[in-house]
């Protein structure tokens, strides 16, 4: 089965793992038995030499998390050097509480752009960052053969977007994956499709009641909060 943990978001995580331990995250993973191809790591922004090897040799899966990790100020994972030692990257977006709109146009564009100032600004082109949000999550659950990618006989995922958009233009001559990454919003996403079925036309649901889910997710952390006496 896949299992999938966070493990090297920050210092102090990794620091516990070692008192308790005497290993860190990766390498402590590895003694486990748990590095494989059927293992995903959110983060793995404090790498060392010798896990940055484990994580390729073995075939784990690592999901970058780049909003998380700039809201909680855990550091910034090292995407170019994992990349450039084949490491098996996809982009997440970590839990809402920690992100707050879980939008993976956004993570894309962050995924890219935080990396320019020390690497220079061709490091994370938008194709390697577009790969890592489609192909890469597929492979990073084990189906690569059924969806990630638009091939004969993969599963009709689709997102249908509208970029006739100022934020988009001008589009002369411009690299429409460079287009998605760095201008596209969530908001530009018009119909999506999910294995041939029409979730989304038009902007509109078809499958559930905006307002029954928005009411719906009101109640249900006023519920949360009141079981954490938080209020």
């Amino acid at each position: 089965m896949k299992v999938h943990t966070h493990a090297s978001e920050n210092l102090g995580e990794i620091e516990i793992v070692q008192a308790m331990t005497g290993m860190r995250n990766i390498v402590y993973l590895d003694h486990l038995g748990l590095a494989n191809g059927r293992l995903i790591l959110a983060h793995c922004v404090w790498l060392d030499a010798e896990e940055r090897r484990i994580l390729r040799d073995r075939g784990v899966h690592v999901s970058h998390c780049p909003g998380s990790n700039l809201k909680l100020a855990s550091g910034i994972a090292d995407t170019p050097g994992m990349l450039h030692e084949q490491v098996s990257l996809s982009l997440g977006a970590d839990g809402a509480p920690c992100n707050n709109n879980l939008d993976m146009f956004n993570e894309m564009r962050l995924a890219a752009i935080i990396q320019k100032p020390q690497h220079g600004p061709t490091t994370m082109d938008a194709r390697s960052v577009f790969r890592m949000a489609t192909i890469g999550g597929a492979k990073a659950v084990g189906m690569e053969d059924k969806i990630g990618s638009i091939e004969v006989c993969k599963k009709a995922d689709l997102m249908l977007l509208n970029l006739l958009n100022f934020h988009t233009f001008p589009s002369y001559d411009v690299d429409p994956i460079s287009r998605i990454v760095y201008s596209a919003t969530r908001a530009d996403v018009e119909t999506t499709i999910i294995d041939g079925e029409i979730v989304m036309e038009r902007g509109l649901l078809k499958t559930a009641d905006k307002e029954i889910v928005l009411n719906e997710a009101n109640r249900s952390i006023k519920r949360l909060l009141k079981y954490t006496s938080i209020i």
